[in-house]
């Protein structure tokens, strides 16, 4: 299984010219805040190009903000077990995943580098990767979920 991370942006465009990967599922995050700012934005529309989707509306917030914004660990990325649960799903169905943030820099690289680390202890390449910031707190939330399926599905 490859996992890549890319930027709204770069979707976008593989979508624009016509090059999306075959046999790809897709890890969406998107902004809740943005909506404040521009009634007009929603999540990236993948139908018709990627094979599977996983949407997840959550902020890019850090352990530090977690609080100030009046969210626990506990309680953020509250879907995080149906993720693990669609991770594995796609890769049994031998699919490659891609994981897409606004900039792909922080979310989409904090779950990139649960998935590469649960799978095939490479969750390092995407830390030391200068263009990304993984949001540790999302690379923590579905590494541990991830791990929890595993252990539940013996």
């Amino acid at each position: 299984m490859k996992v890549s991370v890319y930027s709204r942006e770069e979707a976008e465009k593989m979508i624009a010219d016509g090059v999306f990967p075959k046999n790809t599922a897709v890890i969406s995050f998107y902004d809740p805040k943005i909506k404040h700012i521009d009634s007009e934005y929603d999540c990236l529309d993948y139908y018709g190009y990627a094979d599977e989707v996983f949407y997840s509306e959550l902020d890019d917030l850090d352990i530090g903000y977690l609080t100030r914004k009046g969210n626990t660990y506990d309680a953020y990325f509250p879907e995080v077990d149906e993720l693990a649960e669609y991770i594995y799903y796609v890769y049994g169905k031998g699919m490659d995943i891609i994981c897409q943030c606004e900039y792909g820099q922080s979310r989409s690289a904090g779950c990139a580098a649960a998935i590469l680390q649960h799978f095939y202890g490479t969750g390092i390449d995407i830390f030391v990767d200068y263009r990304r910031y993984p949001n540790q707190v999302v690379y923590h939330k579905v590494f541990d979920a991830l791990n929890r399926f595993a252990e539940n599905n013996k």
